[in-house]
């Protein structure tokens, strides 16, 4: 079989893309390849959780469309999955003076943004958000959410398989040659052939471009740690 697409990478983005494809070209034949034996595994299901406002970023750059977008669509798939999820929202706080000015950067790209509702609260206001949180001055931002994107990233597999598209597991991708207009994506497996192939893998995206290339191409994937923190039970009422 010679598949419209190959998208390499069975993660949040790679599903994700899968399926918007599949919703727009739903004759098209599309497979999903992950080197795991479950979807999800790395960073998609090792994240903080946040539904993410785009609160930060830049009123009409790439990444503030892409944030406000994708919350709006977050939102309506979960709640048409029935995969669970809560609108927290969440308080921005300057602790001393000199981050005044930086609270009200941040308030003006939330309203830039269209995030509405975003506004000061008092000292005595904040208390009631978060009892135990100090401060010289605060935001409410009302749409920062929370959901579990392993639980996401599941039913984007779900509905990609009822569409008609294919989910391959423990398939790692080892190489990939193009001849004429077919790609030739040797797995630990089997070789697959693909008119197109979408690179979805994460902190392995830049392994997987170069195996594409007969020359060496200069891409490197630069990670990051984060670092996410849980309560202890009986500290758990420190944060609402």
């Amino acid at each position: 079989m010679i598949y419209d697409i190959v998208v390499i990478g069975g993660g949040i983005v790679g599903l994700a893309t899968a399926l918007k494809i599949q919703k727009q070209r739903p004759s098209l034949k599309i497979a999903v390849l992950e080197k795991e034996s479950q979807l999800a595994k790395h960073q998609t299901g090792n994240n903080s959780g946040v539904i993410h406002s785009g609160l930060y970023y830049k009123p009409g750059s790439l990444k503030a469309t892409n944030c406000i977008g994708g919350y709006h669509e977050l939102i309506q798939f979960c709640e048409e999955e029935k995969i669970p999820f809560e609108i927290t929202g969440k308080v921005v706080v300057a602790t001393r003076e000199a981050q005044k000015p930086l609270l009200n950067n941040l308030y003006e790209r939330g309203i830039q943004n269209g995030l509405e509702g975003t506004r000061y609260i008092t000292m005595e206001e904040l208390k009631e958000f978060e009892p135990h949180c100090a401060g010289v001055a605060a935001l409410h931002v009302p749409q920062t959410g929370i959901v579990d994107y392993f639980k996401v990233a599941l039913a984007y597999g779900r509905k990609i398989l009822q569409n008609g598209g294919e989910i391959l597991l423990n398939h790692k991708v080892l190489a990939i040659k193009q001849e004429g207009a077919i790609n030739y994506i040797e797995t630990s497996k089997k070789t697959f052939q693909s008119k197109l192939v979408i690179n979805c893998a994460g902190l392995y995206s830049d392994k997987v471009a170069q195996m594409s290339e007969e020359e060496p191409i200069d891409v490197k994937i630069i990670p990051f740690r984060g670092e996410y923190f849980k309560l202890k039970k009986d500290k758990e009422f420190l944060v609402k």
